[in-house]
């Protein structure tokens, strides 16, 4: 089982809530509808509220909120989604080439979420203040905190990873609070452990503010986080593809880079100069 899989088709049910300011239960059940799709459009409105553990009413309110009548009318639209004929072109040739090119649609559309640049910029300022950095990833997201540490150490004078859970992880979170830090950086993908959505609240019970890499717009991290960063992960191989998020993790960093660009060309002058005395690399 695809670890986090989210059915085809995902982006399509996305659309139905870009623009629309949502409550906690109302991405409860938008992040029902993107896990399950295409299977959800044919339940009904208390099946749907009991998979999202929302009442029905809140479903019903939730159609409304998108611009539909009541649920029925949403689950045509939905049934009309999941009928919707699929791009050939990103459907042509064998799985494995399609699941390439599912990352490609996953990197477009993250670079057309990237032309709001001040965003993004306001993003690694408010990073790049926080000292020390603390970077939360567990499990699945255990690597992506790791990649993004290690050049950003580079750049950060104090950057901390926390990749294991338990009782330790709320205290270095409070210790990293008490060191000056104010804001943290998190990894949260599929399939979402909750010790990683405890951490988020115990962070903002910190006084961090907590800024979110995760792969929905709708995902359990928003209703915790104070910004959400999404990036889609692919789901068509038995284990997800965390390409786009990858990405992102760079793009930020480069913006921790841009929001003190004097400061940044020091520190990566003097590590060049200690590689170099120490011989660290070949090329």
């Amino acid at each position: 089982m695809n670890e986090g899989a989210v059915a085809a088709p995902t982006q399509r049910v996305l659309d139905l809530f870009h623009g629309v300011r949502l409550t906690p239960t109302q991405r409860r059940i938008a992040h029902c509808l993107v896990q399950h799709a295409p299977a959800v459009a044919y339940l009904s409105a208390a099946e749907v509220a009991e998979l999202a553990g929302v009442s029905q009413p809140s479903v019903t309110r939730f159609a409304v909120a998108l611009g539909h009548d009541g649920y029925p009318a949403l689950r045509r639209r939905l049934r009309e989604l999941a009928a919707g004929a699929p791009d050939g072109a990103a459907h042509a040739g064998n799985e494995l080439q399609q699941a390439v090119r599912a990352e490609v649609g996953n990197l477009d559309r993250l670079a057309a979420q990237l032309a709001d640049r001040d965003g993004i910029a306001r993003t690694g300022e408010l990073l790049a203040a926080s000292r020390p950095l603390p970077v939360l990833g567990l499990r699945a997201a255990a690597p992506l905190a790791a990649y993004f540490a290690y050049f950003a150490a580079k750049v950060h004078p104090d950057v901390r990873v926390l990749d294991d859970g338990g009782s330790l992880l709320t205290d270095r979170l409070e210790q990293a609070a008490e060191a000056g830090a104010s804001a943290l950086l998190a990894f949260v993908l599929p399939r979402y452990p909750r010790e990683t959505l405890d951490a988020l609240r115990e962070a903002r019970a910190a006084g961090l503010a907590v800024v979110a890499i995760t792969d929905s717009p709708v995902s359990p991290a928003t209703e915790y986080a104070d910004v959400v960063l999404p990036a889609a992960v692919g789901t068509d191989l038995v284990f997800d593809l965390h390409t786009a998020p990858m990405a992102l993790a760079m793009v930020l960093l480069q913006a921790i880079c841009d929001a003190a660009p004097a400061d940044t060309q020091r520190r990566l002058e003097a590590f060049e100069a200690s590689a170099a005395r120490r011989q660290l690399f070949l090329g």
